[in-house]
């Protein structure tokens, strides 16, 4: 169950103890050992390449996918990593926000062909709540993928909590039409983490002519046998796995391998649905209606998820501002830490503090001084003095409260600055300022955010110096 504190917010988590893991890449071939740490609060899960100079690190995001031909990999620095799916879908699964993964290699193991080894791995470890919010974005109408050539048809539909949906059918009297659902992650570590990957026996001898599957086995994937072979076909195969002799199960499995459920294919491929779909890079709530979805067509469908949210991200995280909510400092406080007075105080209220973003209020009147000079008859508040409202702001995050006196904040920089919309009389700006760095050595980075209702209006990303000020 997802933590969340009084106000019904959900909290991020990364790794508690750092725990690793080694194996085979099933493509590669090649030994590899992982370590999973934790990470700080909106870092999202990142790989970083251990055995290479530099060190060079990679986000598990889409915009990274390089590669998508029976697995997905990424690829940024210099930094190429495979087979990611079901290592990120076992930390969606446990509900793992952000973690360094460092990683000797360009594979991630193939280990059973699942995810449940990862996600013992990571039971192990345990999970820790960070002071951060999780925010989960919501799908403002259907978005839907078609690959007509792939007969793949995939949809997200509205949906207030996670819940995925995949059919299969490749025309094959083994498997025949397969259907899995997922209707809470809550159920993702039991019903669908042990299910493994699978394979057609007549798709082994071009994989391993295209150099892949180099460290696979019967023992990481279900190899199915719906078309008849040859004796030749199956001394090839032996050779490839280096194996005395094969059996065929009366299911059509190689090696009277048992399934773990009569649709683990499906359940698989619904497993690579949500390794896939966690690269979009924000947690979200949809509903996934996936029809012979496979990984090109998983991270195309990515991609577009990713485009909406992102188109409609801002409006998801306007501040909510009641009125007749007490506020956390009214103007007396505001006074008590900011050295401004008038008519250079420009924040009338302060709604929300927390230790990571601060939000509050200016009502622009038409009283304002500063109209009387600047555009006569066509009341428009200067730029300058919206960026000067956030700046203050953030002062009132970013200077210690215990001895307000003994501190001031100054601008190092000012950097991304949009105005996109003009502030007139009559509006209330919603003023909010985020940290997006730690404050180390008196230096605070910020992105400052202004809306006016439901419109995001200015937007600036804010470096200052909180300096102690000289005794007299």
């Amino acid at each position: 169950m997802e933590i969340m504190n009084e106000n019904g917010q959900h909290f991020q988590h990364t790794i508690k103890n750092e725990i690793s893991i080694s194996g085979a890449g099933i493509h590669t071939g090649h030994s590899v050992t992982m370590r999973l740490k934790m990470a700080e609060p909106n870092t999202g899960i990142v790989f970083q390449r251990i055995d290479l100079p530099g060190k060079p690190t990679v986000k598990a995001d889409v915009d990274n996918v390089i590669e998508t031909t029976r697995s997905t990999t990424v690829e940024a620095n210099g930094a190429k990593v495979g087979t990611i799916e079901h290592l990120m879908a076992s930390l969606v699964g446990m509900q793992i926000d952000n973690a360094l993964i460092e990683i000797d290699g360009e594979e991630v193991p193939i280990l059973d062909g699942s995810a449940h080894p990862f996600v013992e791995l990571l039971k192990k470890a345990g999970s820790k709540k960070q002071d951060a919010k999780k925010v989960f974005y919501t799908i403002q109408h259907n978005i839907t993928f078609v690959d007509e050539g792939r007969k793949v048809e995939m949809v997200a539909l509205p949906y207030n909590g996670y819940r995925i949906n995949t059919l299969i059918d490749f025309n094959s009297p083994v498997l025949g039409t397969q259907h899995a659902a997922l209707k809470n992650m809550e159920d993702f570590n039991e019903e669908i983490a042990p299910c493994r990957t699978f394979c057609f026996f007549h798709e082994l001898e071009a994989l391993h002519a295209n150099n892949l599957i180099k460290g696979g086995d019967l023992n990481n994937a279900i190899v199915v046998i719906d078309k008849p072979v040859t004796p030749e076909q199956v001394k090839r195969i032996l050779k490839v796995f280096n194996l005395p002799d094969v059996q065929v199960s009366e299911e059509g499995i190689l090696n009277n391998l048992q399934l773990r459920f009569p649709n683990e294919p499906a359940r698989h491929k619904l497993l690579d649905v949500v390794g896939d779909l966690a690269l979009v890079g924000f947690p979200f709530k949809a509903h996934i209606i996936a029809n012979r979805p496979g990984h090109a067509s998983n991270i195309n469908f990515a991609r577009k998820i990713k485009e909406h949210i992102k188109k409609y991200k801002y409006k998801q995280e306007i501040p909510k501002y009641d009125p007749c909510r007490p506020p956390v400092l009214d103007i007396q406080a505001i006074e008590k830490i900011l050295p401004h007075r008038y008519p250079f105080l420009l924040v009338d209220k302060v709604i929300e503090l927390t230790d990571r973003h601060v939000v509050a209020i200016k009502n622009v009147t038409y009283n304002e001084p500063f109209f009387q000079g600047h555009f006569p008859g066509n009341c428009i508040m200067p730029g300058v003095l919206q960026i000067e409202a956030l700046a203050q702001t953030g002062g009132l995050f970013s200077i210690r409260k215990d001895s307000p006196d003994d501190y001031d904040t100054y601008f190092l920089k000012i950097e991304n600055c949009k105005f996109k919309q003009k502030v007139v009389p009559g509006d209330t700006m919603i003023l909010k300022m985020e940290l997006t760095h730690p404050i180390r050595r008196g230096i605070c980075e910020m992105k400052g955010s202004i809306f006016v209702g439901d419109k995001l209006v200015t937007e600036a990303d804010l470096v200052a110096q909180i300096v102690k000020r000289p005794k007299a």
